[in-house]
């Protein structure tokens, strides 16, 4: 099975996520938004599956300081444009592996999806 996660290595979500995959003994590809980017196509790709609603993470931090014209009127194209710009504005993390998508940490979701 392959399985990549996308995140930010010290963000506290995925330090958890990569911990349970771990403990699971399941083994993956880790991309570092810091140091890789990431990638529009693949932003699009997500946000097409799961909605921008869901990828784009309007609670945290970097978001909040965005100056309010970037994030007025956000619609799916704002929103991609918004994490390809400001990567810890995406959620953490987003999974993908050979069932679908996964967006966020949620144990019983990941046992559902990887199982």
């Amino acid at each position: 099975m392959s399985i990549h996660v996308y995140g930010i290595p010290n963000c506290d979500t995925v330090k958890k996520a990569r911990k349970w995959l771990d403990a699971q003994g399941i083994e993956y590809v880790f991309h570092d938004y810091k140091k890789e980017g990431a990638d529009r196509l693949k932003l699009e790709r997500w946000v097409e599956a799961k909605g921008w609603e869901v990828v784009l993470n309007r609670r945290g931090t970097t978001f909040r300081k965005l100056p309010e014209d970037e994030k007025a009127d956000m619609d799916a194209a704002r929103a991609v444009a918004v994490m390809e710009n400001h990567v810890s504005t995406i959620k953490r993390p987003v999974v993908e592996h050979p069932g679908g998508l996964l967006v966020g940490f949620t144990e019983k979701e990941w046992e559902a999806a990887l199982f």
